[in-house]
């Protein structure tokens, strides 16, 4: 089997500009509109769009590799970095941290040159331990060939496949001046184009032990930031991403094994796109719908226990509400829970959900 990394003309990755010129141009006009709209938002409703977006981004980009992050924790240190005053911050784990640490490099110095130890840096915050797991790993440098050939593999011990072979470790330093050096200068053409191309390209050359999909996902969200010339973040390409996980592993495993005609690559990376765009307004009705909610509340009495958990529940609250949930999330007792909860149901705020007894579950009234 051979990979186009192989092929004499690599990397002279070439595309049919009439098949994508609809397409692009589609989701172009798609990405305008959502900035715009976004835009003429007041300040702390793009703020708040902002960091569920970028919430959203770290979470759904550790899911693709396997690696479930708590969300409160990523939460509270995107906040905390953009200086943003939320409530209820949380302590967050080194490996939050770090991913957290990657991500807004990225987008909030999207203006800044790529460099291969800025890219270095990417990679030690992903593995402060230096371990991926239980392995040790070279951490903060290219990768190279002592474990043998990189490879992407699934299926159980003695009946493995093989989905892919990077370039030997030899070639990566090259590989990665080439990419690097194309990435920082301008080409051109379309800047969302350039997005999907350096996403594939350095997935292609897979230049670390481990991490390489969250830093490919990293540089993309990178060069789309530049094709906006802002910082902020309203729609994520690791949520959608992970919502067509097989797909986005086929089509990569079907370029990397095809010439260097990477149309349908870049097909399906502009139709992801315009998914996110899709999901995005999800975000902002969400965004909107709170912001409504505490305008009608404004002048409600509620303690630090009642706001939080609010405001969990117009975020993503996992599962059904019952007092004993209130209790342990706000770390109080059960009868100062009921207390709490008894009070937002006098106010109108609360609702108790069907059913009854020890079962029992709210949620919040929904607004006219």
């Amino acid at each position: 089997m051979s990979y186009i990394h192989e092929r004499d003309d690599w990397p002279e990755f070439r595309w049919d500009h009439k098949v994508l010129a609809e397409p692009f141009a589609s989701v172009r006009h798609r990405q305008g509109r959502l900035i715009g709209r976004m835009e003429g938002l007041g300040f702390g409703l793009r703020s708040e769009a902002t960091l569920q977006t970028l919430t959203e981004d770290v979470l759904k980009s550790s899911e693709i590799e396997g690696e479930i992050l708590d969300r409160d924790q990523v939460r509270s240190s995107i906040a905390r970095r953009l200086g943003m005053d939320i409530g209820g911050l949380v302590p967050a784990h080194r490996d939050v941290e770090g991913i957290v640490e990657m991500m807004l490099d990225a987008t909030q110095k999207y203006d800044q040159a790529l460099t291969d130890e800025r890219l270095f840096g990417w990679h030690a915050a992903l593995f402060p331990t230096g371990r991926s797991g239980m392995q040790k790993i070279r951490v903060g440098a290219w990768r190279d060939d002592s474990s043998g050939p990189m490879q992407v593999i699934s299926g159980p011990v003695g009946r493995e496949r093989v989905h892919y072979e990077a370039p030997k470790a030899a070639r990566v330093a090259d590989d990665m001046s080439a990419l690097l050096a194309w990435f920082n200068e301008e080409q051109g053409f379309d800047p969302v184009l350039k997005a999907g191309i350096a996403h594939l390209w350095f997935v292609t050359v897979h230049p670390f032990e481990d991490g390489n999909g969250r830093i490919a996902r990293a540089i993309a969200d990178m060069q789309l930031a530049r094709s906006e010339d802002n910082p902020q973040r309203f729609y994520s390409m690791s949520a959608q991403i992970r919502q067509e996980r097989k797909s986005y592993y086929n089509i990569l495993e079907s370029t990397q094994k095809g010439d260097l005609d990477i149309t349908e690559w870049l097909m399906w990376f502009v139709a992801c796109l315009s998914g996110a765009f899709e999901r995005a307004e999800t975000i902002l009705g969400g965004v909107l719908t709170k912001a409504r909610f505490w305008e009608k509340h404004a002048a409600d009495p509620l303690n630090e226990r009642q706001r939080d958990m609010l405001n969990r529940l117009l975020d993503e609250f996992e599962g059904k509400l019952t007092s004993s949930k209130w209790a342990i999330i706000e770390k109080c007792s059960p009868d100062t829970a009921l207390r709490d909860i008894s009070d937002l149901l006098g106010r109108g705020m609360l609702i108790k959900d069907e059913g009854g007894g020890r079962s029992t579950s709210y949620s919040l009234v929904k607004l006219d």
